[in-house]
């Protein structure tokens, strides 16, 4: 039986794929459960329609994200926090303590986009990427300071 797949199978094929698996697998488990349809004309016209409409939203997407990523490359972040010897933090610098660093200067990003390793536990000065889009990352840099 000839399918589309609308989501990705695991061990199967990606989403749009096209592929011929057996009657009963299609019937019983892949079209139930709603991650194919058959592969009929007016399904294939549809899921060329959906591919449009999903690059088109992928580049407005990414337009809208590099606006935000030259906004942010032009912006710093200073945090103050208290400090031992050595300069090590008495606790540390999170992804979310940056994003509502960020809302502070009007730059709304969720904590999730922001791809810190590890918090950061030492004064400094640190780049954070920031994931904006599946193709855009922007480079937030970081003061972490000793708080007076």
């Amino acid at each position: 039986m000839e399918i589309i797949l609308r989501q990705t199978v695991e061990g199967l094929g990606n989403e749009g794929a096209v592929l011929n698996v057996a009657d009963g697998y299609a019937r019983n488990f892949l079209i139930p459960r709603q991650l194919a349809v058959l592969a009929t004309e007016k399904n294939r016209r549809l899921l060329e329609h959906e591919r449009r409409v999903l690059a088109v939203k992928h580049i407005k997407g990414k337009q809208e994200a590099e606006k935000l990523a030259a906004q942010i490359a032009d912006t710093s972040c200073t945090i103050q926090r208290r400090a031992g010897e050595g300069d090590r933090l008495f606790g540390s610098v999170t992804a979310a303590d940056l994003a509502e660093a960020l809302a502070a200067q009007s730059v709304d990003i969720s904590r999730r986009q922001i791809e810190l390793e590890a918090p950061i536990r030492d004064l400094g000065v640190f780049m954070v990427p920031i994931r904006l889009h599946s193709d855009v990352i922007a480079n937030l840099q970081v003061f972490v300071v000793r708080e007076e």
